[in-house]
């Protein structure tokens, strides 16, 4: 049997073939939407992909089934109550596909969305599982959370029940010995306290998952509806596209460079420009009106709290990662790239356009304790609730980042602001994000609440 996972750390996203070698036969689960990889690895095994399942309605990310039935004629597969533009397979409780030898029967997970579904793998019928691919159900160190698409049945305390019984009455009455294998990990908006491990066992999760300890129901569900990341703007845009007949990724796809000319005139018409380089850089000059969300951290998921599913974007990015960065907007659907400039040494700003530099100012630890004390500052908390639990700055003000956009007249236009994440990536992004849409007076905690905690 073969069982390959691919994990992407951007998105923290695991997808999954799973083949018979002396049938030839695979299925690809939970695919992202480039799908090279997973056409390159069944060639190299001698394996024709015959179908694509998806364990619910991926909200983070684009998936490639459409791309993957493109290329392999492959079926589509979803859970029983899930509703598409396209032909699908639904796949009940219980129902068994087979590959060859190996054998993957279907349980129904409800939870985290009511479509969810795991898949139970077999080497052979009858045989003692191997793995179970638990979707957005079950997570190493934590289960999905219930409220991010519920097809519009129930509400979140519903689906908390539903998450419930998955985790007691299905998951954790499967042998300790089965391999358990999500489609997050750490670090994904889909969950809150995800180990950075990728695979673990039911045994394992059963000792040590605190989400799946011996509780109540009323217990589990006050616990897993408090203090989840709030929610990226375009979760609901990658359901809706995960859901409907929509433009196939094309695999040849190049972003071009852009003359200077060129960008001038996307400036004047108001095309977003997002900086992918690092936080220094950025401060010591960056176009003005950019925002800056670094290659280095969660480029996609970031980017999409920032602009819109289908906004033009202009692309300011370190020589050799502007077609990464492009690939990585294409996942969350974001496709309207037109184009890119590279920094130059030492990740300047062409002087070709220094008329149109501008730095961004950052506050020190120290600076922000007297401008606290002289009541001079308003100081924005953009961290998660869960984060927050931990320890806060006292008078900041909560705006988790994902929720600054539409919450931006809840701040003073005519008093400084300085914002604050944990470490101090996010809060560029923000106080960025402050300044491009009009806020002059923004900046930004260097090494965030972690250095005045150090302090």
């Amino acid at each position: 049997m073969i069982l390959e996972q691919y994990y992407i750390e951007c998105l923290s996203h695991a997808s999954y073939l799973i083949g018979d070698e002396q049938s030839g036969t695979a299925i690809v689960v939970d695919p992202r939407r480039d799908v090279d990889g997973y056409l390159e690895d069944a060639k190299r095994y001698g394996l024709k992909i015959v179908g694509v399942v998806n364990t619910h309605f991926h909200a983070d990310f684009v998936s490639g089934h459409l791309e993957l039935r493109n290329a392999t004629d492959a079926w589509i597969g979803f859970g029983e109550a899930a509703d598409t533009e396209y032909p699908i397979a639904r796949l009940a409780h219980g129902e068994h596909i087979s590959l060859g030898e190996i054998d993957i029967e279907i349980l129904a997970t409800p939870g985290h969305t009511w479509e969810s579904i795991s898949l139970l793998i077999r080497e052979s019928a009858g045989a003692t599982p191997t793995a179970v691919l638990t979707g957005d159900s079950l997570f190493i160190g934590d289960v999905g959370r219930p409220d991010l698409a519920n097809l519009g049945n129930g509400t979140n305390t519903e689906l908390a029940q539903a998450m419930y019984r998955t985790i007691h009455d299905v998951l954790l009455s499967l042998p300790d010995s089965v391999l358990v294998m999500p489609a997050h990990g750490a670090g994904s908006s889909c969950g809150k306290n995800m180990s950075d491990q990728l695979t673990s066992t039911i045994g394992e999760q059963r000792r040590t998952n605190p989400s799946v300890a011996p509780m109540s129901e009323a217990t589990f569900v006050e616990m897993i509806t408090e203090g989840q990341p709030s929610v990226p703007s375009y979760f609901a845009a990658d359901v809706a596209l995960n859901k409907s007949v929509r433009a196939l990724l094309d695999p040849e796809r190049h972003v071009p460079e852009l003359s200077f000319a060129d960008l001038r005139a996307e400036l004047s018409s108001g095309t977003a420009v997002l900086d992918a380089r690092s936080v220094e850089d950025f401060a010591a000059g960056h176009l003005s009106g950019s925002v800056n969300v670094g290659f280095d951290g969660r480029f996609a998921e970031t980017a999409g709290m920032v602009s819109d599913i289908g906004d033009r974007i202009v692309l300011i990015t370190y020589p050799g990662e502007e077609q990464e960065s492009a690939k990585r907007l294409a996942r969350i659907g974001s496709d309207a790239v037109i184009g890119y400039v590279n920094s130059r040494a030492a990740g300047t700003i062409p002087a070709e356009l220094s008329d149109l530099v501008q730095t961004a100012p950052r506050t020190t630890t120290p600076e922000l304790a007297q401008l606290l004390a002289d009541d001079a500052v308003t100081l924005v908390d953009i961290r998660n609730p869960g984060e927050r639990e931990f320890g806060t700055i006292p008078g900041a003000l909560p705006i988790p980042l994902a929720q600054l956009r539409s919450r931006i007249d809840e701040l003073p236009a005519d008093h400084p602001v300085i914002v604050h994440c944990a470490g101090g990536w996010r809060s560029s992004v923000a106080a960025s994000l402050l300044r491009a849409h009009g806020r002059s007076r923004v900046s930004d905690l260097v090494g965030g609440y972690n250095a005045w905690l150090d302090a």
